[in-house]
């Protein structure tokens, strides 16, 4: 899919949620601080910017979707074995004539 088809399937998805909400080009624009030939432009699948973009989402009450399309990183492996430490993989020797549990005084 080319970059343009993208921005196409984008607008086409902004258009539709807008249209779930009964809202017109217009009201989109005012609640998103942009101007309706903006909004336009966006459902035709004209580039914009990312802030215009998140103020889109934001103003359809969709902006929390993106966790599904970016969820939050996790750890990485090479952080988990930093905070893990230096874990014992096996017993140390005993010194000999002295018990367990026994002090050296």
């Amino acid at each position: 899919m080319s970059d343009l088809a993208i921005l196409r399937e984008i607008g086409r998805r902004i258009k539709r949620k807008r249209l779930d909400k009964n809202w017109s080009q217009k009201k989109l624009a005012e609640t998103a601080g942009l101007n309706r030939t903006t909004i336009g432009e966006i459902e035709r699948g004209a580039p914009s910017g990312m802030i215009t973009f998140i103020q889109v989402l934001r103003s359809l009450d969709v902006l929390e979707e993106l966790n599904a399309f970016l969820p939050e990183p996790g750890i990485s492996p090479l952080q988990l074995a930093k905070l893990k430490g230096k874990e014992r993989l096996r017993a140390s020797r005993q010194k000999e004539g002295k018990q367990p549990g026994e002090s050296e005084w």
